[in-house]
């Protein structure tokens, strides 16, 4: 379905690129004009369609979480990890400081 370019005039154009801050040859106004009404009738088409019946979604697909639950469970004992980490400090993993140390 061709667009109606009438409907988008060339001064349209100039405004916009003004307001956008583009210089625009009148070779690509023409062009643009051209094309912004294509991409202004394909919306005026999305806008027209009834979608009163269309459930709102957030996803075009059926999608499940593919996560599992996040449940308690055992783990392991700070401890026995602790013992075999290279070093440690206050019942956590030291490591070596990477921020604010000179090359």
């Amino acid at each position: 379905m061709a667009a109606d370019p009438a409907r988008l005039t060339r001064a349209d154009v100039e405004h916009v690129a003004r307001l956008a801050r583009l210089s625009l040859r009148d070779d690509e106004i023409a062009t643009f004009t051209e094309q912004l009404a294509v991409i202004l009738d394909h919306a005026a088409q999305v806008s027209a369609l009834d979608i009163a019946d269309v459930p709102a979604t957030a996803h075009p697909l059926p999608l499940s979480n593919v996560l599992r639950a996040d449940e308690v469970r055992p783990c392991l004992d700070r401890a026995e990890v602790l013992a075999s980490a290279p070093a440690s400090e206050d019942g956590r993993f030291r490591v070596p400081r990477i921020l604010g140390e000179a090359p």
